[in-house]
C-alpha cells in the first residue's frame, strides 16, 4: 500500500477531488496548510506599508491506496492541480506497513 499527500494550490481542490473520483479513489483527507517553497511568498501592501507574506494558503490531500493504484493516483492529481505555474505543488508518495479499518478489523488491502 501506499500513502499519497499532495500539497496543492486551494482553488484547484475540485477539480483534484473529481480527477480522483474518475479513477474510483474515494476516500481522502484534506486539510488547510501554510507553506511557502521557491516561491518565498509575496509582498503586499497594507495601509501604505509593504509587508511581505511568507506562508501561502495551501492544501494538503492525504490517501492511501494500492501499489497498483499509486501512479494513476499521482499521474491523476498532477493533471489536475497543474497550472503551469510557480506554487503549483507537490506529490509525496511513501509506503504503508498496515492498515486497519476500525469498526471492523480489516486488515491491509480489504481496510481501504
Amino acid at each position: 500500500m501506499k500513502k499519497i499527500e499532495a500539497i496543492i494550490k486551494p482553488f484547484k481542490l475540485d477539480e483534484v477531488k473529481k480527477a480522483l473520483n474518475d479513477i474510483n479513489i474515494e476516500g481522502m483527507t484534506i486539510t488547510e496548510v501554510k507553506g511557502f517553497g521557491r516561491q518565498k511568498g509575496h509582498s503586499e501592501f497594507y495601509r501604505g506599508a509593504e509587508y511581505t507574506v511568507d506562508f501561502l494558503p495551501k492544501i494538503k490531500i492525504e490517501i492511501v491506496t494500492t501499489e497498483e493504484m499509486a501512479p494513476k493516483a499521482v499521474e491523476a492529481i498532477c493533471g489536475a492541480a497543474k497550472s503551469g505555474k510557480i506554487g503549483d505543488g507537490k506529490i509525496f508518495v511513501m509506503a504503508i506497513e498496515e492498515t486497519v479499518r476500525i469498526r471492523t478489523g480489516e486488515k491491509g488491502k480489504e481496510a481501504l
